[in-house]
């Protein structure tokens, strides 16, 4: 895994060097915003580390917003020394995926890491993207085609689970597991009754966009853009 780490303070930055190299990934070192932001353009890294106090006239929050905006959706690890609520959101809403508050342990920052490496490809910041379909797992916002789309709880769980796991094909038993609380009562027909809700709402509300709902008959479930054969 290649890891573009950009941090300005000499000796923070050769500390998560050492111990990110030490558990075998492969890291590129920038003091310099300018610089990081193109070296940020290069799809090779898996991961960006990136300090949101920077020298001059760019800081790690507009280096982020610039790539959001470029659609770059390379996982964006945020450090800095500012703690309160509000400079997280500033963070997260700027498109980064994680906030981590100096000082902080090296086991935290490996942690956080690997987490990161571990999402799926469609997840940008707070947002689950399949093709034009957009899930906010912030603010519980779901949209097609920029147009609203209102679900339920249970709804907006379910497809939030899917989403989490796009071009997979789910079974009912894995849906109910992961979905309803293990003391559920679930009929049969529940998991095809919610699934027949978000196709409604989904591709049926969508006529003029592929479908995305997709029934695979004798194994379940899939949402994605590719046709079953």
């Amino acid at each position: 895994m290649n890891i573009l780490l950009v941090e300005d303070e000499p000796r923070v930055a050769a500390a998560i060097e050492r111990s990110l190299v030490a558990v075998d990934y492969r890291v590129t070192v920038s003091n310099d915003a300018h610089i990081a932001l193109k070296k940020a353009y290069d799809l090779k890294y898996d991961l960006i580390i990136l300090d949101r106090m920077l020298p001059g006239n760019v800081d790690g929050l507009e280096i982020t917003k610039k790539l959001r905006q470029d659609n770059i959706n390379t996982p964006i690890l945020m450090l800095t020394a500012l703690g309160e609520v509000a400079d997280r959101v500033d963070g997260l809403s700027a498109g980064a995926d994680d906030y981590l508050i100096k000082p902080f342990s090296i086991k935290e920052l490996l942690a956080r890491v690997a987490v990161l490496l571990r999402r799926p490809k469609n997840h940008i910041g707070s947002i689950l993207k399949v093709e034009d379909l957009m899930l906010n797992t912030l603010t519980n916002e779901v949209s097609r085609s920029n147009r609203e789309i209102k679900l339920s709880k249970r709804e907006f769980k379910l497809l939030t689970y899917f989403m989490y796991n796009p071009d997979q094909v789910i079974s009912k038993e894995r849906i109910i597991n992961h979905v309803w609380d293990a003391d559920a009562l679930i009929l049969p027909n529940t998991v095809e009754v919610y699934m027949g809700y978000l196709r409604k709402k989904i591709d049926k509300a969508h006529p003029d966009r592929p479908k995305l709902v997709h029934t695979v008959f004798g194994f379940g479930y899939r949402i994605g853009i590719k046709e079953d054969v």
